[in-house]
């Protein structure tokens, strides 16, 4: 079975989907399977979505992005920084 990538705003769905289900007395195992993902897939979820709306979900996806490129951005710039350093350091 191949696997599936879920947008945030579909996990988040599915994570109330299993909060309902269990609400009616089914337990995590059967509710996460009946929603069809694993019992890990719903922890490993509820740990970066729990108690998250589609719009923080939103946000913060923007805000990991942007922090991705800030650190591609220093990382060049401290390169860049060393290799000028070293040219200043010999002495011609």
């Amino acid at each position: 079975m191949g696997r599936a990538n879920y947008t945030t705003e579909q996990i988040i769905v599915k994570l109330r989907e299993i909060e309902v289900l269990c609400g009616q007395g089914q337990s995590i195992a059967g509710a996460a399977r009946q929603a069809g993902i694993t019992e890990q897939t719903y922890y490993r979820w509820r740990k970066e979505y729990g108690g998250m709306s589609t719009s923080d979900a939103k946000r913060l996806k923007e805000l990991e992005k942007e922090n991705s490129r800030l650190k591609r951005l220093v990382a060049d710039l401290s390169l860049d920084n060393a290799v000028l350093k070293d040219v200043n350091s010999k002495n011609f």
